[in-house]
């Protein structure tokens, strides 16, 4: 819907405005660290 995918690698994760504040202002990240970051988020 948002396509915050890379279409360069997939794995990566392109954050919008409302994404980088759960991303720690970090502009991209890859799936491994989307889990961790989302994850201080659930608990």
């Amino acid at each position: 819907k948002n396509d915050l995918q890379d279409p360069a690698n997939r794995r990566n994760i392109n954050a919008d405005d409302n994404l980088k504040k759960v991303f720690d202002g970090k502009a991209t990240v890859n799936m491994f660290e989307m889990t961790k970051l989302v994850s201080k988020h659930l608990s």
